[in-house]
């Protein structure tokens, strides 16, 4: 079986959907079915080369287009990679993507993974409503994390027929506190302590909440260390200066693996306070929880309260509310018990639901499922 994946970005970009592909493709490609990987570039060059046994084209990008990039070069490789291709499997939001597929594709099959709704991009959403719906009715399965998200998409729900619940998952084993991992966090707690620690990670955008978890941090005891970078850096900052918080906040920016590995066991809890549905599920939940650490995170319609189940894994709480975050954030902090029994409860939930394993068996029995059945029309 030959798999190619579609999308805007790999590795080393960093994010959710990128790492989500970069898992499968080698994992697939470790089990013998062969994958390749067809992205833009970050540059006006295309590119060819080999990732950890994954052939992967980035072809040269000439604009961004509210943050899909733009490439006449994707569209060459398209149709010559599609032509070789048993399954081609777009990851979805990228709109040139799909248009390429509707206008390119000659795969024996097209799936796609449905990873979120296009929230705030007003203009581009009106835009890409008729070639969504096209490439819904194009497909032959969709690949969803949640069921909850089928249920609150109105561009899933009248597919749901054909869409099939894939959770997210990571490579557990890659997240465990060994010797080193544990020396590399009690360096952190000696720098950031003495108070306890609260982790945020992930990509600094406008959905992702920081602005209200800085606005509950004053109402609670606790240093916060925030991983990732973005366009709302420069704002958060100067909200937690204004919030008094210079000296309880720091940002660390982009960090390797292994120090963000350390950073999930140094922390005392988790928080990813986002505030729409843009956030579909958050693998940095998962992440978490593989580390066995107590989340808290918003009710948003999506996937995230699948990944963090109320009072099990962590709490969840209303998004764009300080009071009810730090209502959360001082009840786990202050019941030490409450964090080892959440903390238990995480990373059994990981290894059960979300490993790299389930998420790969899952993939190839929807692949298997989409060959099986009729081609779309």
């Amino acid at each position: 079986m030959r798999v190619l994946h579609i999308y805007k970005d790999y590795a080393p970009v960093v994010g959710g959907i990128e790492n989500m592909i970069r898992l499968l493709a080698e994992g697939l490609q470790a089990q013998g079915i062969e994958s390749q990987v067809l992205v833009t570039n970050t540059g006006p060059r295309t590119e060819q080369t080999t990732l950890n046994g994954v052939q992967v084209v980035k072809a040269g990008r000439l604009l961004n287009v509210s943050s899909a990039p733009v490439s006449l070069d994707f569209y060459r490789h398209l149709r010559r990679m599609e032509q070789g291709a048993d399954i081609a499997h777009a990851h979805l939001p990228y709109p040139p993507g799909e248009l390429g597929h509707l206008l390119l594709g000659c795969s024996r099959r097209f799936v796609l993974t449905y990873h979120s709704d296009i929230v705030r991009q007003k203009v581009l959403g009106t835009l890409y409503r008729p070639f969504l719906r096209a490439v819904l009715r194009r497909a032959d399965l969709i690949a969803v994390a949640s069921q909850a998200y089928i249920q609150s998409s109105p561009f899933l729900r009248p597919h749901a027929d054909k869409c099939r619940v894939i959770p997210f998952g990571v490579d557990v084993a890659s997240f465990a506190r060994t010797p080193a991992v544990e020396a590399a966090a009690q360096a952190l707690r000696s720098r950031y302590g003495p108070r306890p620690l609260i982790l945020f990670v992930g990509k600094l955008r406008h959905y992702k909440g920081v602005d209200v978890l800085l606005d509950a941090l004053p109402q609670t005891d606790a240093h916060l260390l925030i991983i990732g970078s973005g366009m709302m850096e420069a704002a958060w900052r100067a909200r937690a200066q204004a919030n008094g918080l210079h000296e309880r906040v720091t940002f660390l920016g982009e960090v390797d693996d292994a120090q963000k590995v350390a950073a999930y066991h140094a922390a005392d809890l988790f928080v990813l306070p986002s505030t729409n549905r843009a956030e579909a599920f958050g693998i940095v939940l998962i992440e978490a929880l593989a580390c066995g650490l107590p989340l808290i995170s918003t009710e948003l319609g999506t996937g995230t309260s699948f990944v963090n189940q109320h009072g099990d894994t962590g709490f969840v709480v209303p998004p764009g509310d300080p009071a009810a975050l730090a209502g959360a954030i001082n009840a786990l902090l202050t019941d030490e018990a409450l964090r080892r029994r959440m903390a238990a409860a995480a990373l059994a939930r990981a290894r059960a639901v979300f490993s790299k394993d389930a998420l790969l068996a899952n993939t190839v029995a929807f692949y298997q499922e989409a060959l099986a059945g009729s081609a779309h029309a």
